[in-house]
């Protein structure tokens, strides 16, 4: 019988990271540094095979608009038709609050529960983490995604 897990999809930089939770503790993470619009199909098929999956999680940004446009019609789209929730929160919660990339020397800082740019001279890290335990307060239903776009305006 197939194990039930919920799946969390962070796509904002390569690689992509895919981490798999049995009872909110994380017994696997897949990673591709292909294109998230190249592989989503394959890797999700693969895990729609091995498992049984009651939720969909993802960073929904701030980040690269694009990874973030296919993660969200992508993910939104499995929900719809296999008809399983899906959750959303921002990309802080997977880089310890650090600053993340806009464009330019601009970058993406959180303050509080706001998200606003800032001029950066050393670039971020862009490092996100596939944490061990998934927060699930962490998370919304709130899924739209949080392109931010005011700030390359």
């Amino acid at each position: 019988m197939s194990k039930k897990v919920d799946v969390l999809l962070i796509a904002l930089s390569s690689p992509i990271q895919i981490g798999i939770y049995e009872n909110n503790q994380c017994i696997d993470v897949i990673k591709s540094t292909l294109k998230s619009s190249d592989i989503l199909p394959t890797l999700y098929k693969e895990i729609f095979n091995r498992y049984i999956v009651e939720n969909l999680f993802f960073a929904n940004g701030p980040g690269s608009f694009m990874a973030i446009k296919v993660s969200y019609i992508f993910l939104k789209s499995l929900s719809i038709l296999k008809q399983i929730p899906l959750f959303a929160t921002d990309a802080f919660y997977f880089n310890k609050n650090e600053p993340i990339k806009a464009m330019g020397k601009l970058c993406f800082v959180k303050m509080g529960s706001e998200i606003k740019t800032q001029k950066l001279e050393i670039a971020p890290s862009m490092e996100f983490k596939i944490p061990a335990v998934l927060d699930y307060n962490e998370f919304s239903t709130t899924v739209l995604p949080n392109y931010n776009i005011g700030a390359v305006g």
